[in-house]
């Protein structure tokens, strides 16, 4: 079984107009890309004069006769699958396995979130409110004291997805944050899959089922499926492909500096949506391009040039639009420096390539323990029948370049996926290679396991092509290769085709809060303490915050700071430790009241006071929440009832001028 041959390349180019046109490359010349195929033409449709009546055509001369319009009989007009049509279907399909998947949010989005983790998307829907808060209020972007007043948060070094969040003002204007949020989930997901679909019909393959085979496992694969219920930002990838493509077309680009000034525009949005997601496509495209060269040396010849050109255009531009985000990030006010220690050891088990994802048809979530380092972070998981298919298409089609680059590719990121060290069920095998990587500068920022999401999208592709073969084939069992090749999809992918995500209830936001009571309290200078104080384990009052679009400050939170604000050490979750805060956090688990005595009620006083609080908030149905309140009497006196909450009116005892 051979593969089919490649048809001359062409160069694209954009006409004064603003389209695209391609100009062959003469016969023989060296291509400085693998070949790329154009998509299939609409077949041309024959135009014949009809007959009337049982009568020939009348010719240019002769007279028409009499017709009987009563009798003729009336033209069919039969669908044809153009493709718009062809590709809206696709698009339809891809939006609605979207909705399955998150359906059950969808019931009641504020009321709901992903089981087994609650934070992440708390977190997200503060980002969210902050959004808004930018666009109607002025607030500068990249900082915040909404939470962990005083200190703030650094936003640009915890991805607050601006470019996710600026558009969907509207939406979380009038629905709230909650919905917001799995609007995203949803058009992540849907819209990652058909902006590969798109790309790959376009410039890669001709057969629209190879190009919808790519682009599904690129929005649907088990890796998107583990993040879809925490990380929007991390699935909302499909400005992905079109970079992706970008950087290819720079290879053989008569115009560098134009598509590279084109490169940076998608780079700069996509650095707001998610700077990781964003070094993973540089360092894919550069190791595929290596792979390439390695393999034909002369291509190197001609791509060089407009590449660097390219590239360098792309640099300046994206660094003027990125300078003084990045300065913020890595120099601006509670800035830090790589990523705790225990990160490094986010790797995923080689075990793990050949299981099905949690929340995937064939998925068993005891199975995976202990192969990832959470449910949040399923970042392979193929199953053994995709596993194995994706060897043999890369057995199959060996001879192509572009599939040995791919395949090239896939294995170094699946290899770095590992982590520090490397195990089989849970065993330690031996250190991995990324052991000597995680020192370097970016690279100490990297969760590892998240490599193995690069595999995904190499499995996709080596998907789309091996589908596309298959479909060019024209020897006499071609229709026997199809079917077979349709099953070996079906059995790969069946497995791990989607489910709708796993959901648990959410206390609701407390009604002291949504009809402004609070309002009666707190001052612009203030904070609302809830109880427990937010952190990484209890973020319902980011929740409360994000419902009033972050009118109120907290102290406090889920987020990624240093150390030492002042020092800017590696990062940690959570500011900087407070007595008060781990101390209702302990009786919220435990439900057993302290007894505290005179130096704690000090030194509580002295953080209540550091945070400005102006009432401290206890919702009655929170778990736990009498032995809670007994211990918050003991701080600061006895609360009183308002609405569904216990409040305590502290701004006699924080006042710093009393």
């Amino acid at each position: 079984m051979t593969p089919a041959e490649p048809r001359a390349e062409s160069v694209p180019e954009i006409d004064a107009a603003g389209g695209v046109r391609s100009h062959p490359l003469p016969a023989g010349a060296v291509a400085t890309l693998p070949p790329v195929l154009d998509p299939p033409s609409e077949p041309a449709v024959e135009e014949s004069r009809p007959e009337v009546n049982g009568a020939p055509p009348v010719g240019l001369d002769e007279a028409p006769p009499t017709v009987d319009v009563a009798a003729a009989p009336t033209p069919v007009r039969r669908f044809r699958w153009t493709r718009r049509r062809r590709d809206l279907a696709v698009y339809a399909l891809f939006l609605l396995a979207a909705l399955w998947v998150t359906s059950r949010i969808w019931l009641d989005p504020a009321g709901r979130v992903a089981a087994l983790y609650s934070s992440d998307p708390a977190q997200v829907q503060f980002f969210l409110a902050h959004s808004v808060r930018v666009v109607l209020h002025g607030d500068f972007p990249f900082y915040t004291d909404q939470f962990n007043y005083p200190d703030g948060v650094n936003l640009m070094a915890n991805t607050a997805i601006l470019a996710l969040g600026i558009p969907m003002v509207p939406v979380t204007l009038l629905f709230g944050p909650a919905v917001t949020f799995v609007v995203l989930v949803t058009l992540g997901l849907a819209g990652t899959a058909a902006a590969w679909y798109h790309v790959l019909s376009r410039h890669l393959v001709r057969a629209p089922l190879a190009a919808a085979v790519g682009g599904w496992f690129c929005g649907f694969a088990p890796a998107m499926l583990s993040h879809a219920s925490w990380h929007p930002n991390i699935i909302s990838q499909f400005l992905l492909p079109f970079i992706v493509w970008r950087v290819l077309v720079l290879t053989r680009s008569r115009r560098p500096v134009r598509d590279g000034l084109l490169l940076a525009v998608l780079v700069t949005v996509q650095a707001f949506v998610n700077e990781e997601i964003l070094l993973f496509t540089a360092l894919a495209c550069g190791v595929f391009l290596l792979a390439v060269v390695v393999q034909e040396p002369a291509r190197l010849a001609s791509a060089w040039r407009p590449l660097a050109i390219g590239l360098s255009s792309c640099a300046v531009l994206a660094g003027a639009l990125l300078a003084y985000p990045l300065y913020v990030q890595f120099a601006g006010p509670m800035a830090y420096h790589g990523l705790s220690d225990a990160v490094p050891d986010y790797g995923n088990d080689i075990a793990a390539f050949f299981a099905q994802g949690s929340p995937t048809l064939g998925g068993n979530q005891r199975a995976n323990v202990n192969l990832a380092p959470n449910y949040s972070e399923e970042n392979a998981f193929f199953g053994w029948s995709l596993a194995l298919l994706a060897i043999g298409v890369v057995g199959w089609l060996r001879r192509e370049p572009v599939v040995r680059a791919l395949a090239a590719t896939g294995v170094l990121f699946a290899v770095l996926s590992l982590g520090e060290r490397i195990s089989w069920w849970d065993r330690e095998l031996f250190p991995g290679p990324w052991e000597l990587l995680v020192k370097l500068p970016l690279l100490d920022a990297v969760v590892p396991t998240r490599f193995g999401m690069i595999t995904s999208v190499v499995v996709a592709l080596l998907l789309a092509l091996a589908v596309d073969r298959a479909w060019a084939l024209r020897h006499a069992e071609r229709r026997t290769v199809r079917t077979l090749t349709v099953a070996g999809l079906v059995l790969a992918l069946l497995p791990i085709a989607p489910m709708p995500l796993p959901v648990v209830s959410r206390p609701p936001v407390p009604d002291f809060i949504t009809a402004d009571r609070w309002r009666a309290y707190v001052g612009p200078d203030q904070t609302l303490v809830p109880i427990p104080v937010p952190s990484m384990g209890n973020t319902n009052g980011m929740r409360w915050a994000a419902a009033t679009n972050l009118d109120f400050k907290i102290p406090g939170g889920y987020f990624l700071a240093p150390r030492n604000a002042t020092t800017g050490d590696p990062g940690r979750f959570g500011g900087r430790p407070s007595g008060v805060g781990q101390l209702l956090e302990e009786v919220a688990t435990t439900g057993r009241t302290p007894q505290l005595d005179d130096r704690e009620r000090r030194r509580s006083l002295d953080e209540l006071r550091h945070w400005r609080a102006a009432i401290l908030v206890l919702p009655l149905r929170q778990p736990n929440a009498e032995p809670l309140r007994r211990t918050v009497e003991q701080l600061v006196g006895p609360g009183r009832q308002e609405l569904d909450v216990w409040v305590w009116d502290v701004r006699a005892l924080t006042d710093r001028t009393a």
